[in-house]
Formats: C-alpha cells, sequence, structure tokens
C-alpha cells in the first residue's frame, strides 16, 4: 500500500467507519485481490461513495468532486489532457475557464503527476486547480475519450498506410526529399507514436530519430546502418510526441533543459523489444533518439552472424576453454556487442555464473547476471571487476576495455581460471596485441592470457529477391587470385570454391525498399593464439609485422578474404567489401 492509501485508512478509522479489525483484514488481503484498493474497500466493508471521498479529501486537504454522467464533460475539454497521460497518472480534466483548469487526481499527493500537469501547462496561461475523485468517477470520465478516437480513426489508417509505403525511401543524391514523405496534420499523439515503433520493427531499423526541424517534425530511421527520412509531422505536435516517449521511459516530463536517458519494453506484433530512449535539447526543442534492442537478435547462432569454416572453428576452441580471455574488436557500429552475446548464449549454460558489467546493459539475458556500469558514483569497469571476481564466477564479460586499470584486471582475471569476453578498439585483430601493451599490459602476460582475438565490420547482405549473377572483370579476378591464394590449401578447401568466379548484383526490389541490400552480415578476422604467436609476442616484443606473418602462414583469414569468399558465395557485393576493408 501507498503512504496515501494508509492515511486514508488511518482517518476512514478516526470517522468509526472502519475498525482496527478492518484495517488488520485489508494489509492482510489487498495484496492477493484483484481489485483496486479502492473498490476493495467499497465492496468488501460496504462504504459509500460519499464517504471515500470525504474521507480522501480530508486525507489530502484537497476539494473533492463528484462526476455527473448526465453532464458529460466536452471533447475540448478532454483534448487538454493526452489520454494516455490521463491514464498513467490517474488525472482527469474537469473544466476550465478563461485561465482557470480544474483536473481531477485519484492521488493528488502523487508528485509525478504534479509534475506531469505542469509540463502540459507550461505553454499555456492556465492556472491548475487539482480535485479529489474516486477511481470509479475516473473509470467513468476515462470511457469519454473513446469517441475521440473514433473520429480520428481515418487520419490514423492513412498514417498507417503511408507509412508502410514511404518507409526508408531518399532520393538518388542520398539526402531527405518531400516528395513521398507523408504529412500529417491531426493525429492523437499516442497512435503516432505506437505506429512510429510499429514500422520500426517492420523495416529492422537499429534506431527511431525523432527530430525537430524548424517548421516540422523529422522520423528517420536507421536501417543497415544508413538513416532513412519516414515521416514529417507538424511542429506542434513535437512537444506532446516527446512528452508520449518520456512517460514510457520513465523520464521527467518538467526537465527539457538536460539530456535524459531511459528505456522501456513494448509488446510489438507479438514480439518484446526494449527501447533504449536519449533526450538532448536543441535549439529547436528535444530531440529524440530511440535504439531498437530486439532480444531475439542477441539468441542468434554464429553462422547468422557470418562466422563459418575457420574463423567458426576458431570461436568455437575458444569458448570452450576452461579459461582465457576473447577480444572482439572493431568500429562503433561493427556488431561487437552482438558477438559478445552471441557468445555468452553459447557458454550460458546451468553449471556456470556468468557475470557481466555493462555500459549500457543493451540485451537482457536470462541466467547472466548482468550489472549496470555508473560512472558518475565511481562504479566503472574496473571496479566492478574487482568486484566481480569475489562473485565466484566461471565466465565474466566485460563490456569494453578502455582504461590501463580494467585491461591489468581483465588479464589477471583471465589467468586465475576465468573466461573472459570484452571488446576493444582496434581497426584488426592483429592491433589487439600492441593496443594491450599501449594500455600497460605486461607483454608477458598476453600469451598466456589472451586466446582469441577478433576483428569484425558489417556490410549490407544482398537481397534475395533481385540478385544477380555478374562476371567478374579480369582485374578483379587478378585481385581475387591474389588475396585467395594467401591461405593455406587445407584452409581455402573448406570453403569449396569454384574455379570459375562469380560475383553478384542486386536491382534493386520492393522486397528492400529498392536498397539491394536486405540486412547486414559481419566479415571478420580470427587471431588465435599458438605457441608460435607467444614466442614472437615475447621474444620480438609484440612486433606487429612479424605477429602478422606469423598468423597468416597458420592460415588466418583475413576480414577482406573473408570478405571475398561471402561475395563469391553470393551473399555480399564485393564492392561494399573493399569499401568497407579499405581503411583496414
Amino acid at each position: 500500500m501507498t503512504i496515501f492509501e494508509k492515511k486514508l485508512l488511518e482517518i476512514l478509522v478516526n470517522q468509526k467507519i472502519l475498525t482496527q479489525q478492518d484495517i488488520n483484514d485489508v494489509n492482510a488481503n489487498i495484496d492477493s485481490q484483484e481489485l483496486s484498493f479502492e473498490e476493495y474497500i467499497l465492496r468488501k466493508f460496504n462504504v459509500t461513495l460519499e464517504q471515500l471521498l470525504n474521507a480522501k479529501s480530508k486525507s489530502t486537504r484537497t476539494e473533492s468532486y463528484t462526476y455527473d454522467s448526465s453532464n458529460p464533460i466536452s471533447k475540448e475539454i478532454l483534448g487538454l489532457i493526452p489520454q494516455e497521460i490521463a491514464h498513467q497518472y490517474r488525472m482527469v480534466p474537469i473544466s476550465r475557464g478563461d485561465n482557470a483548469f480544474i483536473v481531477g487526481m485519484v492521488d493528488p499527493t502523487d508528485i509525478k503527476a504534479q509534475q506531469a500537469l505542469r509540463f502540459l501547462l507550461l505553454r499555456t496561461k492556465l492556472e491548475p486547480s487539482i480535485v479529489v475523485i474516486t477511481e470509479r468517477d475516473f473509470e467513468a470520465i476515462i470511457t469519454l475519450y473513446k469517441g475521440m478516437q473514433v473520429e480520428v480513426r481515418g487520419a490514423l489508417e492513412e498514417i498507417e498506410k503511408s507509412l508502410q509505403e514511404n518507409i526508408t525511401r531518399l532520393n538518388d543524391e542520398g539526402k531527405d526529399e518531400d516528395v513521398g514523405i507523408t504529412t500529417v496534420k491531426e493525429t492523437p499523439v499516442t497512435k503516432i507514436v505506437a505506429v512510429i515503433l510499429k514500422h520500426a520493427i517492420d523495416a529492422q531499423a537499429s534506431d527511431i530519430h525523432i527530430e525537430p526541424l524548424r517548421n516540422k517534425t523529422r522520423i528517420r530511421y536507421r536501417v543497415d546502418g544508413v538513416l532513412y527520412s519516414s515521416l514529417l509531422l507538424p511542429i506542434a505536435v513535437h512537444s506532446s510526441i516527446v512528452a508520449r516517449v518520456k512517460i514510457l521511459a520513465s523520464l521527467r516530463l518538467d526537465e527539457s533543459r538536460v539530456p535524459q536517458d531511459g528505456r522501456f519494453g513494448a509488446n510489438i506484433g507479438g514480439k518484446l523489444i526494449d527501447f533504449r530512449v536519449s533526450s538532448l535539447p536543441t535549439n529547436l526543442g528535444e530531440k529524440i533518439v530511440m535504439r531498437v534492442l530486439d532480444p531475439t537478435a542477441a539468441a542468434v547462432e554464429f553462422e547468422d552472424l557470418g562466422l563459418d569454416k575457420e574463423n567458426l572453428r576458431r570461436f568455437n576452441d575458444a569458448i570452450s576453454a576452461p579459461f582465457g580471455m576473447i577480444l572482439v574488436s572493431g568500429p562503433t557500429g561493427s556488431g561487437k556487442t552482438t558477438t559478445l552475446y552471441t557468445g555468452l548464449n553459447k557458454v550460458n549454460k546451468e553449471g556456470v555464473n556468468v557475470v557481466s558489467l555493462e555500459d549500457p546493459i543493451e540485451y537482457h539475458v536470462e541466467g547472466v547476471s548482468q550489472s549496470q556500469i555508473r560512472p558518475e558514483i565511481d562504479y566503472t569497469f574496473a571496479s566492478g571487476l574487482r568486484s566481480v571476481v569475489r562473485q565466484d564466477p566461471d565466465i565474466v564479460m566485460v563490456g569494453e576495455i578502455r582504461d590501463s586499470e580494467t585491461a591489468k584486471l581483465a588479464i589477471q582475471a583471465s589467468l586465475t581460471g576465468h573466461l573472459v569476453f570484452s571488446t576493444i578498439h582496434t581497426n584488426n585483430s592483429v592491433g589487439v596485441i600492441p593496443r594491450l601493451i599501449d594500455l600497460g599490459v605486461e607483454v608477458f602476460l598476453i600469451p598466456s592470457s589472451v586466446t582469441l582475438a577478433v576483428a569484425q565490420r558489417l556490410i549490407g547482405r544482398l537481397c534475395k529477391d533481385c540478385k544477380y549473377e555478374i562476371e567478374p572483370t579480369p582485374k578483379i579476378v587478378r585481385m581475387i587470385d591474389e588475396e585467395l591464394a594467401r591461405l593455406p590449401k587445407e584452409v581455402l578447401s573448406q570453403y569449396e570454391i569454384s574455379s570459375k568466379y562469380k560475383l553478384w548484383e542486386a536491382k534493386g526490389c520492393k522486397k528492400c525498399n529498392n536498397k539491394r541490400t536486405k540486412g547486414r552480415i559481419g566479415m571478420f578476422e580470427a587471431l588465435e593464439m599458438t605457441d608460435e604467436l607467444k614466442r614472437i609476442i615475447i621474444e620480438e616484443e609484440a612486433n606487429a609485422l612479424k605477429i602478422e606473418q606469423e598468423a597468416l602462414r597458420q592460415g588466418m583469414v583475413t576480414m577482406k578474404q573473408d570478405g571475398i569468399i561471402k561475395a563469391l558465395k553470393g551473399v555480399v557485393r564485393l564492392d561494399d567489401v573493399l569499401r568497407a576493408v579499405e581503411e583496414y
């Protein structure tokens, strides 16, 4: 029970409407009841609505209000508080004058409801006057909103139809264009946000951008790493859309001067999807970015990520070891986190204790103790790692190694019988070794601790519905020959590549929204620690060139080679491969 409810019971006892035995009954049974607190009091003890309302008024020192259904509240008045906010904070508009606005609240002591009301009235000259109402009157007034929904149904259907037709549309130059981007004049905010979320899932977007422009609000989706405009709305609805998202993410409605972060879950199309929300104040208003986190994305197989043959064998060997360190490297947005989660899911079994330190927690994994890093209170990866090793872990995941202390502690953990997963920023797998040295790790500790260093990039998968074969030019054939010739025969034979090379392109079709690609796949490079590499690291002072030469001699498939093989298999475009690795 809330403090407000406890105080209400005390007043009912003081007024001799309830007894102390009745209070004991409420305390013992209320949590197991399907009825709300007020409904339980009314039905169980035959308390009248008038008695309950008078007690609420005395408890909150607020005037009471009784709803008269023969004189319903007008749609204009109801429109002052959006339905979702009314539901969320159990408050409804009652009436308004020139400058006065009467609002009924089930619990006038609810601070969050008061803050939400102040936010709604920021840009008006209305002075709110709060009255207390019963839950029954609240429910009766809430039903009045349904009539409003009928009037806008046609407009909503038009939004959904337009979104479906125009999602992810750009012009040939890659710039936003107004042609084909739907502009909507007046629509219920709750439904607009629901449609935005739904179509993000349909388009397999990784991020949703809600941003204020000078005269409109623009909705964009990031699909396969590229932002596409989807919807333009009047700037007048921007603050309401922001408020709706803030409510979902439990952010402060009355604070728009500083950035805020939150998250929420929503059931969309039968799937529970997490959304990580970030707000940012700009000169035109608050911008909202939502990261779309599909929990099922973390429960994929290594093959789905693009790991196969030699790279897959190396990864499976590393996660099967009882201890050691697996480091995944690559730039932001290269899929490192998804690779780590896939590895965690593989080793997450009943007989092991798996603990992760993350910033932020992107996917919730059943059976893994996931801990959110909070640097603002000095809970960092380093301090968290010191605590985690006292939690009897078998497997530890550290979101990122970004400083000397974290690097040294992670190395130490791997040397003391733990399997450690983490990410690090380098351009390739060989670069992981000198990067650790730069972070202050002793050279002689690296060969004994690091079992696998993986580098990766993401590129688009060719659309299966519009792809077609093309003949490679003689220049391309020579380049492919040179790259594949560097692989040992026993490694190359695993991929079963035809001696007559075939490459693939795509025309663009309705299924891929004329992008030619649909989804993304990783290109990988896995450096496996061997006895000879250990010798080079220690005796040759971790010379990167010698490490790379030996790794290639032992059959390491480079990222470029992995991409070329995928291109020959018809999975990706060769141009995309070469573009992704040109700086590598």
